[in-house]
């Protein structure tokens, strides 16, 4: 294939902006699938994505289009998610492609991921074709889209294509607008083979398929390859590339985006931003990888059952392949068994990866709290690094505690500035700077504590806006902090999957809040139970779940009162022995309870 009828591009935009539907029409438009076999979000494959109408994954599909010069072009379209969490999965989408075209609702405007998906864009020298999008919608106001595309992202709004992909409009112009405005990929297919891997996923027939753009040099079945991070060969037993389904091809070559199978089993073999080559002709230097996906949320996951932890070891492995900035260890509690210690890009990310673990490999789990990574000074000068509350040493022995901090950009209509000021404020947050980047639309920029994002920040925050606040983040250091280590007991035991790291104004209102869920939950036993938060050995909060209690003087008709006392005293002692020897069974919604947070 000629590398000039080729054209590599992503679709970025703000979550909601309509990122899959225009990959739809699309799709739809150059006939690659049946109108019989079609349906809405066909890129987003999980279940999940569909419920929640969110991308996760980023996927790709090799398009045919027959353009108006009357030259035949492959256009390779690797669908981007646009949620905060899943950056990563972008940056990954972009290094593999020339151009993006960026997408901009109509009636919103541009958002605070529509600017940072942008500058993502330029860090990898993209061509940008901005799409405003949605513009049979009665609230559309083109006009004002074009001075924001102007002003805030700094393009050139005349050369932006106006579009519905609901209805259909400017799909011809959106087409024609990648074939004519994107350049062609750069390379050689007579050089050494180098190519990216961008993503992978598992087939339980052929085992990993690798997911990868072909840079220089040509690849073909029968192929000794090499991937370079790790030195394992491997030989090639397909190529191909993707049309929705995997469709083989002889060989694939510079320029080109597709997937491979080598019969790889190890799942851990394949790694995102790796570089394949030949065993023979090995290429001269490795690509510049992918940057690696840092983890900022941390929580433990545990198979309710204790059988469950070989069937929890295989999924994640599993799982880890076609995500890859999960990140996970081996952990124990001694209230929940064996589990794993799992390093998470968000909260969203946090939900998915539960609901993708308990819907495709059937598994029962519990999740402990979620927590960040701090710093703790010792008094002996040494630094450690902590994610796990168990883990938290004797409070005598830390000198300084270091908390992160992000950036955090909000942009909101003006309307709703003291709300949101109020919100960032009462996270412990510190107002940085806020500008008009229209005159009714401000973006505020805060310096937050993580910790205090990764409960419920984002919900907030869409409720005090009406939906139209948009946030995006950035970590920025490490700042000290007061933080202490928050127990919760049951009957005096303390329960260590349900300990937390919180900051010491905070420990009341969030210890309250865990016994207040844990009475709730606990079910009532034949005995008292108590329910208390504690920091160290003081009480700081507590709640109580009154046991069923057997009425033992209903027989006793008049007579002496010491007849009935007698009765009495004789059931609390019989519930005082029951307390000690009956054990309190904590069911796995209490676990999940504590982790909602309040109610206000």
């Amino acid at each position: 294939m000629d590398m000039k009828s080729i054209r590599n591009f992503s679709i970025i935009a703000h979550i909601d902006h309509g990122k899959s539907t225009l990959s739809d029409r699309l799709i739809q438009s150059t006939d690659i699938i049946s109108d019989r076999d079609f349906k809405d979000q066909i890129l987003d494959s999980m279940d999940i994505e569909r419920e929640r109408g969110i991308t996760i994954k980023s996927q790709t599909v090799c398009l045919p289009y027959l353009a108006n010069d009357g030259n035949a072009y492959l256009l390779n379209l690797i669908d981007t998610p646009g949620h905060v969490d899943f950056t990563y999965e972008v940056s990954r989408a972009l290094a593999s492609c020339e151009g993006a075209l960026l997408l901009v609702d109509a009636s919103q405007g541009v958002e605070a991921q529509t600017l940072a998906n942008l500058y993502l864009a330029l860090e990898h020298d993209l061509e940008i074709i901005p799409v405003i999008n949605k513009i049979d919608l009665p609230s559309a106001d083109v006009d004002r889209v074009k001075l924001q595309i102007a002003e805030d992202l700094g393009l050139d709004p005349e050369t932006a294509i106006l579009a519905s992909a609901k209805e259909g409009i400017g799909i011809e112009d959106v087409l024609e607008g990648i074939v004519t405005l994107l350049p062609p990929p750069q390379g050689d297919a007579q050089e050494p083979l180098k190519g990216l891997i961008f993503d992978s996923h598992y087939d339980p027939f052929r085992g990993t398929v690798v997911h990868f753009r072909m840079v220089q040099g040509t690849v073909k079945r029968g192929d000794r390859i090499q991937f370079m991070s790790n030195s394992a060969v491997y030989k090639v037993e397909e190529v191909g590339i993707f049309q929705i389904v995997r469709v083989p091809k002889k060989q694939l070559t510079a320029g080109q985006v597709g997937y491979m199978i080598a019969g790889i089993k190890t799942v851990g073999d394949t790694r995102c931003g790796d570089t394949i080559t030949l065993k023979d002709t090995p290429c001269d230097a490795p690509l510049p990888g992918f940057k690696e996906a840092k983890p900022v949320v941390f929580s433990s996951i545990y198979p309710v059952a204790s059988d469950g932890y070989e069937d929890l070891t295989v999924a994640l492995e599993k799982l880890k392949l076609n995500d890859a900035s999960l990140i996970y260890e081996k952990d124990a509690s001694v209230a929940l068994g064996f589990g794993f210690r799992c390093g998470f890009l968000g909260l969203l990310h946090l939900e998915v990866v539960q609901e993708r673990l308990e819907r495709e490999y059937d598994l029962s789990l519990i999740l402990t709290a979620p927590s960040v990574r701090y710093i703790l000074i010792m008094q002996d000068g040494s630094e450690e690094i902590i994610d796990n509350p168990s883990l938290y040493p004797d409070p005598t022995l830390i000198e300084q505690t270091r908390e992160p901090f992000i950036k955090a950009a909000i942009i909101i209509p003006d309307r709703y500035m003291g709300a949101v000021m109020k919100l960032c404020l009462d996270r412990r947050g510190i107002n940085k700077n806020y500008q008009y980047l229209t005159n009714n639309r401000l973006e505020m920029i805060f310096e937050l504590p993580l910790s205090e994002v990764i409960y419920d920040f984002y919900d907030k925050l869409k409720t005090v806006t009406q939906g139209y606040g948009s946030f995006d983040y950035d970590l920025l250091d490490y700042r000290d902090t007061d933080m202490v280590k928050l127990d919760i007991l049951i009957n005096g035991e303390r329960v260590d999957a349900l300990s937390q790291l919180v900051h010491r104004d905070r420990a009341v209102e969030r210890a309250r809040h865990a016994c207040e869920k844990l009475r709730d939950e606990i079910p009532r036993q034949m005995f008292k139970i108590a329910i208390q938060g504690a920091i160290g050995g003081k009480i700081i909060a507590r709640k109580t779940v009154s046991p069923f209690r057997k009425d033992v003087t209903a027989k006793c008709y008049g007579g002496d009162i010491t007849r009935k006392r007698k009765l009495l005293e004789k059931q609390k002692k019989g519930k005082k022995r029951m307390k000690m020897v009956g054990k309190v069974m904590i069911p796995q919604s209490a676990f999940l309870s504590v982790l909602k947070t309040d109610s206000e």
